[in-house]
């Protein structure tokens, strides 16, 4: 007892006459100044800025060369097209070997449409220069390599067709940037007018010395950078950097309202948008970002995400974002919500536009931002490469010597009042361009926040539209030229004849995707009345397959077999056979009329089964089935697959398309028929 008695009279003390007082908030102490290291800056004959930040605690280095030329316009895609082919090979070495070489010395080379950066041990240094250097000087961008891109590029077009969030960012940057670099969006068309001799132009004229800037960062010093750059990049020559004032976009006036129409969407995208006149390092720049830190940018306390989500409901999560560049800058708030409360929706966001345009932020708001922002910039400094970023955005952006190292005094002394002020300059409730993709159901909720009460209606990549009308042919003699053309008769005598001895179909497509390397093979069977079945073969073995024949059915899918259900296999038999509008009639068939897809005027049917929402369209031209996108609900969400056929092909006296694409969300698969089988039984053993 007496030695706990010494313990507390010893300590009694500092309890009493040093106690905190915690109902009150400390006072924040005084933001420092930044001692962050200069880096060693340098320019070289040919006109190269180089930027070193020595780090001498790993034996590694890195170089990042950026070029100095601004966007400029040209055919859309061309830079991004350009950008993945620079490591394609060069004169010297094929991409694998260029690959193998670089795998060798434990090295990472990687290009873009405007740089190229490698990253390797001090001691590889030589060897990782000499390959950067081939394909700086070098690259060749060979013709398989070329088309390899493109498909790819196709592959990557199909996906967001069918990707809200891609048709809304398209649409975001076609409508804030008309006739600018930045509002060039890849189209089939455009990449399809891409040449190799354009993507040569694009590189010679871009990857100059002029205006480049190299950025070293690690374990080298001075005269080794010195050496290293004049040995590698010392005789690089090239055109003058391009250069051009590039504006700041196009404001709206007043309220504009853009639709994208996604068939069968449960939720919609919704983007609120609009061009800044700022520019990166602007003096403004600080305070405007603490302000969209307040509204939507500093994740679950911000308003928009309060109001939305907490408050509302209306979704998981709405935020905002402020993109400041040298070229052009915009401002975007936005998320997902149900179809029903869209139109709610924009109702608030816009209303908290006009909230911070006309109020005073909270001090609990403001300190909460401004200590967020200040613990993400100290984290950034514990990385190298933030030190030469600083370096380069300096020299680059014109800004003040000491812009990082003030960074967190001038973020301190950001006030409320100056926030008010910022979104006063820059924001807007009146003037914005309202972005929708969803269901065309939500249309006439949307017409109210256009401030001329017409809707423009947009395609995937953001270009205008025209409005769809009614079908000039009844959904009974659309079927029955379709009909015609695949099955090739005249009449309804011929036709009958034709089908009588048509007795079975056998198909195999080799399906493909970059990312894997063993194509799948699909094979399709179907036996006169009623038998269907269905295998995907892939790195040999079955990995799905299905099979009815009007009586029974099941799907086996990743080892596991399920029975069909009765009203399945009723389902099945309604549409079976190789050409479903046969029997039109027993299946929920509607022709809802003609729309402008992809260039061409297609027929829309649309089918309803159960919780699936299918649309077909067929060529207004030719009347051939051209796509079938297909919308199963899943509660609040749904799941997308779609089917494009094209090469269509006389096999039997029947056109069966040849090629084919099946998306699955943003995973593509293309395919390619390698055979066509028909009026020979097929062997269905495996499948009983």
């Amino acid at each position: 007892m007496k030695k706990i008695l010494i313990v507390f009279i010893a300590l009694s003390p500092f309890f009493g006459s040093a106690q905190i007082d915690r109902s009150k908030q400390p006072t924040p102490g005084k933001a420092p100044v930044i001692n962050i290291k200069d880096s060693e800056v340098f320019k070289t004959n040919n006109g190269i800025t180089v930027i070193l930040s020595e780090n001498h605690k790993l034996p590694r280095v890195s170089f990042d060369l950026v070029m100095g030329s601004d966007p400029r316009m040209e055919k859309a895609g061309l830079s991004e097209m350009a950008g993945s082919l620079i490591m394609s090979g060069t004169t010297n070495r094929t991409k694998d070997q260029l690959d193998k070489e670089v795998d060798y010395i434990g090295a990472s080379l990687s290009a873009d449409n405007s740089s190229l950066t490698l990253s390797c041990l001090t001691k590889h240094m030589n060897k990782g220069l000499e390959l950067m250097s081939d394909v700086l000087f070098n690259a060749n961008f060979p013709d398989s390599e070329v088309e390899r891109i493109r498909k790819q590029n196709q592959n990557n077009l199909t996906s967001t067709k069918s990707d809200a969030s891609s048709m809304a960012t398209n649409a975001t940057v076609k409508i804030n940037f008309p006739k600018h670099p930045y509002g060039e969006v890849m189209t089939e068309e455009s990449l399809n007018s891409i040449t190799r001799e354009d993507i040569l132009n694009y590189y010679k004229s871009n990857f100059t010395p002029q205006g480049s800037y190299l950025v070293i960062v690690g374990d080298i010093t001075k005269e080794e950078a010195t050496k290293y750059v004049d040995l590698y990049f010392g005789s690089w020559n090239g055109v003058e950097p391009y250069l051009a004032e590039l504006g700041n976009g196009k404001s709206a006036n007043g309220n504009q309202v853009y639709f994208v129409k996604k068939p069968g969407a449960v939720q919609s995208v919704v983007y609120i948008t609009f061009p800044m006149n700022i520019k990166t390092g602007d003096k403004d720049q600080l305070a405007l970002s603490v302000l969209n830190g307040i509204l939507g940018g500093g994740g679950f306390g911000t308003r928009l995400f309060q109001n939305l989500r907490e408050d509302k409901a209306f979704t998981y999560g709405c935020y905002s974002n402020i993109n400041v560049t040298e070229n052009g800058s915009w401002m975007s708030a936005g998320g997902n919500f149900r179809n029903a409360v869209t139109d709610s929706a924009i109702t608030e966001i816009l209303k908290e536009f006009e909230i911070i345009t006309t109020e005073l932020v909270k001090d609990e708001e403001l300190s909460l931002t401004k200590s967020s922002m200040s613990g993400n910039f100290g984290r950034s400094l514990e990385r190298p490469q933030t030190i030469a970023r600083f370096a380069l955005n300096i020299i680059k952006n014109k800004l003040d010597a000491d812009y990082y190292k003030s960074y967190l005094q001038r973020l301190d002394g950001v006030t409320k009042e100056d926030v008010l002020s910022m979104a006063k300059k820059y924001f807007t409730s009146k003037n914005c361009n309202i972005i929708v993709v969803g269901n065309e159901e939500i249309v006439g909720k949307l017409t109210a926040f256009d401030s001329d009460g017409k809707i423009q209606f947009l395609d995937p990549f953001g270009n205008p539209v025209k409005d769809g009308k009614p079908a000039d042919i009844s959904k009974e003699q659309l079927f029955e030229k379709y009909i015609s053309v695949v099955t090739q008769t005249r009449n309804a005598k011929e036709l009958a004849k034709k089908l009588k001895k048509f007795k079975s179909y056998e198909s195999k497509t080799e399906l493909s995707n970059p990312q894997i390397p063993v194509p799948f093979i699909l094979t399709d069977y179907w036996v006169s009345p009623n038998i269907e079945a269905q295998k995907i073969e892939g790195m040999g073995t079955v990995m799905q397959k299905s099979y009815s024949d009007g009586k029974s059915g099941y799907t086996f899918n990743q080892g596991k077999r399920t029975e069909m259900k009765a009203e399945e296999i009723a389902k099945k038999s309604k549409s079976s056979g190789v050409f479903p509008e046969l029997n039109h009639t027993e299946l929920n068939y509607t022709l809802t009329g003609i729309e402008n897809i992809d260039g061409k005027e297609m027929y829309v049917v649309k089918q309803i089964e159960d919780e699936e929402e299918s649309f077909i369209y067929y060529n207004k031209t030719n009347f051939l089935k051209e796509k079938i996108v297909s919308i199963r609900k899943l509660g609040e969400e749904t799941s997308e697959t779609t089917i494009s056929y094209s090469d269509y092909k006389d096999v039997g006296g029947f056109l069966f398309p040849h090629s084919t694409s099946i998306s699955f969300g943003s995973f593509l698969m293309t395919g390619k028929v390698t055979s066509i089988i028909l009026n020979k039984k097929p062997d269905l053993s495996s499948f009983r």
